[in-house]
């Protein structure tokens, strides 16, 4: 079933970025949670899905 965008709530989009963290495409969940984040009206329930999802790009840490 396709949806339009625009119809998809920030319950939508950590419904996604939580399959996608099950998934092991922690990317995929970061992008999906900061969409949530962006459609959420109170900045401290934004700050608290940005912390549980931070961009794993800055967080990865390298090995030999």
């Amino acid at each position: 079933m396709t949806r339009d965008p625009a119809d998809l709530t920030a319950a939508d989009y950590l419904d996604g970025a939580r399959e996608m963290s099950a998934a092991n495409r922690p990317y995929l969940a970061h992008l999906l949670a900061e969409e949530a984040a962006q459609r959420t009206t109170d900045p401290a329930t934004a700050a608290g899905i940005r912390a549980a999802y931070p961009d794993p790009t800055t967080t990865r840490t390298e090995s030999d």
